[in-house]
């Protein structure tokens, strides 16, 4: 304890206040020094959704960060306004699961960090993160430096990587040192063994446990490969292919072929006590377990991808219907219900795109043969509009429920949180200004994206970004893209789960 003789030393103050005179000009000067915090922008007059509430009023941005949010914030004569009113001023959106660049499917996916994170940008994604798998024979940490290199002097916005693990036996021991370098989120795939990407029961077992001691969090692919193989060889033959065509794709997928997957997903999850992260849901009987897991305390997440909120496998009978095969395909309109009452309810946290675009002549390899088709669509430009325009117009979410989905959720479960995905003092400014009902329609040609074609073509979609700021740089104004490429940062982070 300090004596009274020292703390007197130090708090003269406290034995004699100074004249009243001198503590209102103290007080003045305090007051004109916080009046004074110097902005370099200021965002006015918006509808700005924070996690303490929504309200009208402004933004002060002082270099990267958000400095100030309150009403009549004033800067000087160098500080930028820029003019909110009547329009809804939201976090910047985080694309969690996107492929840029992508070797699949006996092709590359043709958006790369220039194209892929231009169109994100005009839809209000300001951060996004990609798969860094390795190719044959690589380790993790080269998995890693391909990916970087690809970003590198091309991205717009901030990104950073998902690490797949593809041969356990190898890569089991190298997970640590990734997790030391920034990366604290991996993925395996439960399909896809002629890609050499394919992890079984003891490698996802393996990996959970090794979530568990890092803290980390797995994220997992999730589709009974042997039943799924087995039906595609059933389907595959030219009788079969020329009666039913792209047909084929949703024919042989049904919901069990995710269904039980998922279940084997969470029993392991259970078992060893890992943060299990469910990638691109998209069966009614998927959301329904992880409820129920969730409800026992599991430490099981799910995301589920735009596409299957806004489309059904109905598009499969269109004469182009092959456009639409991705993994997982598209299902029934009921699991297009059910996806959006798990959002509302809670077992779906996060909606993102799975982005992975080709172009008609890509999809055209498929020559009639739809094991085939190159599988993905684009997706980053679109997905703030669709949730915006089928979730909050539509009244099935409000405006704060989509920001939690699209922006703070992704934020937090990724550990990119408190530095990304709100509108708070001391967060990056990364923010979308939305007219509340102004559309545009979708046409490839006007597109950022390297696709020549839109699962969407045609829509009338309001939530496109008329600006979007990343860490204080407007890269989007007046719907244009005007931010230069290359300014995008990878994130590194340290946690990621529940625990972030």
């Amino acid at each position: 304890m300090p004596s009274k003789k020292r703390a007197a030393r130090r708090s003269p103050s406290s034995s004699k206040k100074p004249p009243a005179r001198k503590r209102a000009t103290a007080s003045r000067k305090a007051s004109a020094s916080r009046n004074a915090l110097t902005f370099d922008q200021i965002i006015k007059g918006g509808n700005i959704v924070t996690p303490a509430g929504t309200f009208v009023g402004d933004i002060g941005i002082t270099g990267e960060k958000i400095s100030a949010l309150g009403k009549n914030l004033e800067g000087d004569e160098s500080t930028k306004v820029i003019d909110a009113k009547g329009h809804h001023v939201i976090p910047g959106v985080l694309d969690v699961h996107v492929h840029l660049e992508l070797p699949f499917c006996g092709t590359v996916s043709a958006d790369d960090y220039r194209t892929g994170t231009r169109a994100g940008a005009r839809g209000g994604v300001t951060t996004l993160i990609d798969f860094a798998i390795p190719y044959a024979g690589e380790s993790l940490a080269q998995a890693a430096d391909n990916w970087m290199r690809k970003a590198k002097g091309k991205s717009l916005i901030d990104y950073t990587f998902h690490i797949c693990i593809t041969r356990w036996n190898e890569h089991k021991d190298q997970i640590k040192g990734m997790v030391d370098r920034g990366f604290t989120t991996f993925k395996e795939f439960m399909i896809y063994e002629s890609e050499g990407w394919q992890s079984d029961d003891r490698a996802m077992f393996g990996t959970l446990e090794k979530m568990k001691e890092y803290g980390t969090m797995l994220l997992v692919h999730a589709k009974s490969a042997r039943v799924l193989d087995e039906l595609i060889a059933r389907h595959h033959t030219p009788e079969l292919m020329k009666k039913y065509g792209a047909r084929l794709h949703p024919m042989t997928r049904p919901n069990f072929i995710e269904a039980e997957a998922i279940q084997r997903a969470v029993q392991w999850c259970e078992a060893t006590g890992g943060q299990l992260y469910i990638v691109h849901m998209s069966t009614g009987e998927g959301a329904d377990i992880i409820r129920a897991a969730q409800a026992r305390g599991v430490p099981v997440l799910a995301e589920t991808c735009v596409q299957y909120l806004v489309l059904d496998d109905s598009v499969f009978e269109r004469e182009d219907g092959h456009l639409f095969a991705c993994c997982p395909q598209l299902k029934k309109p009921k699991d297009v219900q059910r996806l959006w009452k798990g959002l509302k309810s809670g077992e779906v946290s996060v909606v993102s795109t799975d982005t992975c675009t080709f172009d008609r002549e890509q999809k055209a390899m498929w020559e009639g043969d739809w094991t085939k088709i190159p599988m993905g669509m684009p997706g980053l430009e679109t997905l703030m509009p669709l949730i915006y325009t089928h979730g909050v117009l539509a009244g099935k979410i409000t405006l704060e429920e989509m920001c939690t989905k699209l922006s703070t959720n992704p934020a937090k479960i990724m550990g990119l949180y408190p530095r990304k995905g709100a509108i708070q003092v001391g967060a990056d400014a990364d923010i979308a200004i939305i007219h509340p009902k102004k559309t545009h329609k979708v046409d490839p040609e006007s597109m950022e994206t390297n696709a020549d074609w839109s699962p969407y073509d045609g829509w009338d979609l309001a939530g496109f970004a008329r600006t979007t700021l990343s860490r204080g740089d407007v890269i989007v104004d007046d719907y244009q893209v005007v931010g230069k490429e290359g300014r995008g940062k990878w994130l590194p982070r340290k946690t990621a789960g529940l625990a972030s």
